[in-house]
């Protein structure tokens, strides 16, 4: 009896995901709960299990290509007599309690969007040769890997050889990008925002992070950046101003109750924000090592969606390229966002005007001005700052 692999429901906000990755081939064995196909959404990339044992079939969409919730995968020779698991993706918490959709659909459903011989292109695209009448199956691919994409289509719609010009090349937006891109525009459209600067005197730390880096390597394996303690800065000032822990509502404001800090990783696929929940709640120690934890994660492509979901602050270590000052994008659904820039040596008075070298960092600030106003992100970049400006050579941080 044949089975219908079905793109899952992966979660609330995830409406298609590109196969990645063919972990079986046709004439392969298939256990139950093997994995058979990974999958990549706009936020990680998982693994599908298979619901059945069996043989592999036939597979309908090829890799690299896009597809939507509920779209025929693959079509596996089950074994007589057993009932296929409901085995769902990994979600959060919030997600959990809404029930997942099977993975399977009948063949000919409604939902299902790709069939066999589909040439790789996006659902945009797709949409676009519906519109024109094109048939894709005729198209050939000028984008990477022989990708469908919009010129392509353009261009046999209206007859004309494909437009790629010598001096240009079209790269297809993979999901995370597609994802970033209409996130980002939702928030800086949508969002008035504000921005100021402060700039903190931080000798202090980095004469205790020199003294202490080799020891706390030694303790915990991991090594003393300075972001921990920006991150425990912050994550402690905003208990004193919950408008910064906050989202618009439309005709409300709702102040998080939770302080689950979002720290912005660079990696090969795109910028990713994995969450630390509760950082109010942790030490300069145990951020640095949750953020290392993370961000390995986050290079190796090894995060869950409950890793990316909840956030209700970013900390963004623009530093890290030499940035000496940035004015960030908040992330949609916070109000506001901040930078650590690179710290540098700088020449700065001091008492009895004295000038002295020091190490300085500016801290940047965007904020959404329908949520608060300049003095509520004045006083919190204020409290950032003296938090950051009181460490010393011998405080405890552990």
């Amino acid at each position: 009896m044949a089975f219908t692999l079905t793109m899952p429901e992966i979660g609330e906000t995830v409406t298609e995901g590109t196969i990645e990755h063919w972990l079986k081939q046709p004439g392969d064995k298939v256990a139950k709960y093997e994995p058979i196909v990974e999958v990549d959404t706009d936020k990680v990339t998982v693994e599908l299990p298979s619901p059945v044992s069996g043989t592999l079939k036939e597979i309908l969409v090829a890799e690299g290509e896009t597809v939507e919730i509920g779209a025929q995968l693959a079509v596996i020779d089950e074994v007589a007599g057993e009932t296929p698991a409901d085995i769902s993706l990994p979600a959060s918490d919030a997600e959990k309690a809404t029930p997942a959709a099977p993975l399977s659909s009948p063949p000919g459903s409604k939902k299902s969007r790709a069939s066999k011989g589909t040439r790789r292109a996006t659902p945009r695209v797709r949409h676009l040769a519906e519109e024109l009448g094109v048939d894709l199956s005729a198209v050939t691919g000028t984008g990477p890997g022989a990708r469908i994409v919009e010129d392509d289509v353009r261009a046999a719609a209206s007859g004309a050889d494909s437009p790629r010009a010598a001096d240009e090349e079209a790269i297809p937006l993979t999901g995370i990008r597609r994802t970033i891109a209409q996130r980002m525009s939702a928030s800086a459209f949508s969002a008035p925002t504000a921005w100021l600067a402060m700039e903190a005197d931080v000798t202090g730390l980095v004469n205790l992070r020199k003294s202490e880096r080799d020891a706390f390597r030694d303790r915990h394996g991991v090594d003393l950046t300075y972001l921990p303690f920006m991150a425990h800065s912050v994550s402690q000032s905003l208990l004193d101003h919950p408008f910064l822990n906050a989202s618009w509502g439309e005709d409300q404001i709702l102040l998080k109750k939770r302080i689950n800090l979002g720290i912005a990783v660079a990696t090969e696929r795109g910028l990713l924000v994995p969450v630390i929940p509760d950082a109010d709640k942790l030490s300069v120690s145990a951020l640095a090592k949750a953020m290392t934890e993370l961000g390995e994660r986050a290079r190796a492509n090894k995060l869950q969606l409950k890793d990316v979901q909840g956030g209700t602050f970013t900390l963004d270590n623009t530093g890290a390229f030499g940035s000496l000052i940035s004015q960030p994008i908040i992330n949609l659904g916070q109000s506001a966002i901040i930078t650590m820039e690179a710290i540098t040596k700088q020449p700065r008075v001091v008492d009895d005007d004295a000038i002295a070298v020091r190490s300085v960092v500016a801290l940047g600030l965007s904020f959404d001005h329908r949520v608060l106003d300049g003095h509520q992100a004045g006083d919190f970049l204020q409290d950032v700052k003296r938090r950051m400006e009181a460490f010393e050579q011998d405080t405890d941080f552990e």
